[in-house]
């Protein structure tokens, strides 16, 4: 047995989430039964979606249970085993949760996946080489189905997802534009990421304004955009989309506290007969396989580095996590557990 420190949902939050809403508790591991294994957390992801699941309503999955570990991607080390897949030593991804370790029932398809570490850094199978970056490759290559030359854009560019879509449609011969708050995260998105341009929201008091600074660096329009905010980025993006533009959405962090999200212009959806289609990448797993090959091909050959932001111990999640909803990480934000 191992002493487990968890962290729960212990209420629910009402407007934005605050750390009063966890609680951090320690257990003991259980004793093994036939076909389980334990693994050791190395590294805990945080994601806009879990604030969604904080909340006790309708959405494409259950709620977040209170009193039970918060939900959430990790990548660690099998440290026992009554399973003969896994041995001892193996390096493995998993929805472990906010704890330091995690009994995984092995025998359930696709609860637990080997990862090689040779020539990726273990914590990239949590980002570009993990959910987010599948996310990034199904909307991409499945919705918006752009050709080489056209002009695709992206909200949330710095973060996981927003930086693989960019390299993805980068190395698709795409023309690639990204929105980021703070000048800071959109010089790393042109100068290390390698996109065409991004433009700074905050410089831009509505969708009017940054809608004109859409067009100096899209003269031809927008041809497929993937959405992971909503809001003022999403109104102004619309006004310069081309006919037939693919949306491919997977957020919305902008209502994640329960406000709503009027769209400006609702009726561009027909006057350009966009298609506009949402998307939880857990429902795809048929691509998994072919999307981390190619992520893991280009974080391998250095045509993406992505960024981490790593905050150190799980008591620190809770804190991350609401700073990750405020835009306060650069990149992928995760909690080092070792």
């Amino acid at each position: 047995m191992y002493v487990n420190q968890q962290i729960i949902l212990d209420n629910r939050p009402t407007g934005e989430a605050s750390l009063s809403n966890f609680k951090f508790i320690e257990t003991k591991t259980p004793e093994l039964q036939d076909g389980h294994v334990l693994v050791q957390h190395h590294f805990l992801s945080l994601d806009p979606y879990m604030r969604g699941r904080m909340n006790d309503s309708k959405s494409y999955t259950q709620p977040q249970a209170l009193g039970q570990v918060m939900i959430g991607g990790t990548v660690g080390e099998v440290v026992e085993s009554k399973h003969p897949n896994f041995t001892i030593g193996d390096k493995v991804v998993g929805m472990g949760g906010w704890q330091l370790y995690n009994v995984f029932d092995a025998n359930i398809v696709g609860a637990l996946q080997k990862v090689d570490t040779t020539h990726i850094e273990i914590s990239h199978f949590l980002g570009a080489v993990g959910m987010p970056g599948v996310t990034a490759w199904y909307g991409l290559v499945k919705i918006i189905q752009a050709k080489a030359g056209q002009t695709v854009t992206v909200s949330a560019a710095s973060g996981a997802v927003g930086s693989a879509f960019g390299a993805l449609a980068k190395a698709r011969g795409l023309r690639v534009v990204g929105f980021a708050g703070g000048k800071d995260k959109c010089d790393y998105v042109v100068k290390e990421l390698g996109f065409d341009a991004c433009i700074d929201y905050k410089e831009h008091e509505d969708y009017v304004s940054l809608s004109k600074a859409i067009q100096e660096v899209c003269p031809n329009g927008i041809d497929g955009h993937f959405e992971n905010v909503g809001g003022m980025v999403l109104d102004a993006v619309m006004l310069r989309t081309n006919a037939f533009a693919r949306f491919a959405v997977c957020g919305m962090i902008a209502g994640y506290n329960g406000n709503p999200i009027p769209m400006k212009n609702p009726a561009l959806i027909l006057m350009n007969r966009m298609m506009v289609e949402g998307f939880i990448v857990s429902e795809h797993l048929d691509i998994w396989p072919e999307a981390l090959q190619e992520l893991g091909a280009l974080v391998a050959s250095k045509k993406l580095n992505p960024r981490q932001t790593i905050a150190h111990g799980l008591e620190q999640a809770p804190e991350a996590f609401l700073g990750l909803l405020k835009g306060k990480n650069f990149g992928k934000q995760l909690v080092k557990l070792i």
